[in-house]
């Protein structure tokens, strides 16, 4: 299926591995130009440079902390009429409530919602003046299905599915669309640090602790990046411009919803 987007430019946000990675290599494949964003520049730029040779497309790394507003700026100067705004960040380390300091807060929210939510206020005016826009917010099934351990991450993400549904009917009407993907387990970073966090409370090895989590999941392994990456090059098709506002789990079937 040709997903109508070649010539468009993308927005993407912590594209140097895992899912945001994923979600830059599915757009690309698609003929969609570029500007990536992370916080390391080594890997930031390398990822650049492969996604640009396989797939022929301009990419212009932009490095940086999102939380960060003259990264921001930067990132918008680069893309000053993004078509498509991919937002995505680590989420915050695992605790328990009474661990958490003032500055674990802050950066959380921060990260997982302030700063997604200025690169929306800074595009969808445009989005909407030019009559197409995608904004993908990567978010977690935690939204959900909350994790013991992941109370920052579950915290300031609803906060962001919250603000999106007040800004969707706004837009819709202009084919400028919002939509949140919920991935669950897949094979990242981020998955192998949360495990290692439970292993050492449990007494396990982080091997241990990961295969005890494949053999719960219905289907028996975690997910592959680029599953999440095409889901998202989808939602940015000019196929998808009656979905608006959904918040989309892709897991496996891990966390089953009632229809």
């Amino acid at each position: 299926m040709d997903l109508g987007l070649r010539g468009r430019t993308a927005i993407v946000c912590a594209a140097s591995k895992g899912l945001g990675r994923a979600c830059a290599e599915a757009l690309a494949a698609e003929g969609v130009g570029l500007v990536l964003n992370a916080r390391s520049a080594g890997p930031l730029e390398k990822a650049a440079a492969e996604i640009a040779q396989t797939h022929n497309v301009s990419v212009v790394p932009v490095a940086g902390d999102i939380a960060d507003a003259e990264v921001r700026a930067a990132i918008l100067a680069a893309a000053p009429a993004p078509d498509i705004l991919v937002n995505n960040a680590g989420g915050p380390s695992p605790g328990k409530l009474k661990s958490f300091t003032a500055e674990d807060w802050a950066k959380a929210l921060e990260g997982n919602l302030r700063a997604p939510a200025a690169m929306m206020a800074a595009v969808l005016e445009g989005m909407a003046a030019r009559g197409f826009g995608r904004v993908i917010n990567i978010t977690s099934s935690v939204v959900r299905h909350p994790i013991d351990v992941q109370g920052l991450s579950a915290a300031a993400r609803a906060g962001l599915h919250g603000l999106v549904s007040t800004l969707v009917r706004e837009h819709v009407g202009r084919n400028v669309t919002i939509n949140n993907i919920l991935p669950g387990p897949f094979a990242t970073d981020r998955l192998i640090s949360n495990f290692t966090f439970q292993a050492k409370q449990k007494g396990i090895t982080p091997d241990e602790a990961l295969a005890a989590r494949r053999a719960e999941l219905p289907a028996k392994r975690f997910g592959e990046p680029l599953e999440v990456g095409r889901l998202c090059a989808y939602l940015c098709s000019a196929h998808a411009g009656y979905i608006s506002g959904q918040s989309i789990g892709i897991d496996g079937g891990a966390h089953p919803q009632i229809l």
